[in-house]
């Protein structure tokens, strides 16, 4: 099949990583975005067989030209490495040219992140600013720091799904795993108080609330990722905290604040639905920071 060019053995790839892998529809775009990139860099009608290691560390060396992360870089590599590996599989090609390109080091960085402080504040602005929906945007910032959710999983969550009088869930995490998360009584009594003004509310303005959904619009509609984030930004930005932060930072902050109050890491690694416990442990030089700054406040010697 040495005659298969680069845009057809894309196409294929697409294909069966969405009809036969079932992989989710998130990972599915995001794959073929990167690989549109390789696409834009190679030629749509490039010979597959033709393409060498050469040729793909141009493309690396490209991206990071233009300024791209290391993390958009090794993204990128990796959809790279899944195409090729799949085309060596299934006999578009005989030698695999993807096996010796090398990811890019990533910088360490410490996730932001909210204080206790900041996070009682953040969650009283709906009430003090009433810039949008007062109790539907409270119930939205308490079920963030309450369950540690992913945006993506916050918005799919349906009224029908809470379970035990509102205290946990059920939500389909990344790579089609299923986890549990859990609302504290503030966050219980956030979303009551929404769930009765959305009905008084739709109620006389004679609005049909049919999504089923959890989190909605004022319209009726499934709120989006993109909407939580404008809500966010709304109470972070001037009128609100004046520190813009995105839903991610919410999520760290519950993986932070948990880890500081002594639960086990694996504990809070299947509370995030982490795959791999070193991607929560990157929270504990969060914690780690704390207590030395904590020592250095209060310790006589230390000051």
């Amino acid at each position: 099949m040495s005659h298969v060019l680069l845009n057809a053995a894309i196409d294929d790839f697409v294909e069966y990583i969405n009809s036969v892998r079932q992989l989710s529809e998130n990972t599915v775009k995001s794959y073929s975005f990167d690989l549109s990139r390789l696409k834009e860099f190679l030629g749509d009608d490039a010979p597959l067989a033709s393409i060498s290691t050469e040729d793909l560390n141009f493309c690396i060396a490209h991206l990071s030209s233009e300024g791209k992360s290391s993390a958009t870089v090794n993204r990128f590599i990796a959809a790279v490495r899944t195409l090729f590996f799949y085309c060596r599989k299934f006999d578009y090609i005989k030698k695999n040219p993807a096996l010796e390109i090398k990811t890019v080091r990533i910088p360490k960085y410490v996730p932001a992140f909210l204080s206790q402080d900041e996070v009682n504040k953040l969650c009283k602005q709906p009430e003090l600013k009433e810039l949008l929906w007062e109790k539907r945007d409270k119930a939205i910032f308490e079920s963030f720091y309450s369950t540690g959710c992913r945006v993506s999983e916050l918005i799919s969550i349906k009224v029908s799904d809470l379970e035990y009088d509102g205290h946990s869930t059920v939500v389909h995490g990344k790579g089609g795993k299923d986890r549990r998360v859990y609302f504290e009584k503030d966050a219980i009594a956030s979303i009551k108080d929404y769930l009765a003004d959305r009905k008084d509310r739709f109620s006389k303005e004679g609005i049909k609330d049919q999504s089923g959904m959890l989190f909605v619009n004022q319209q009726g509609g499934a709120l989006t990722s993109g909407g939580v984030r404008y809500i966010l930004s709304r109470y972070t930005g001037k009128d609100g905290t004046n520190r813009h932060i995105s839903p991610h930072a919410l999520r760290h902050t519950f993986a932070t604040i948990m880890l500081s109050n002594g639960a086990d890491i694996r504990v809070v690694q299947k509370f995030l639905g982490h795959a791999s416990i070193s991607t929560t442990q990157r929270y504990t030089h969060l914690t780690m920071q704390q207590l030395i700054k904590t020592y250095m406040n209060s310790h006589p010697h230390a000051k």
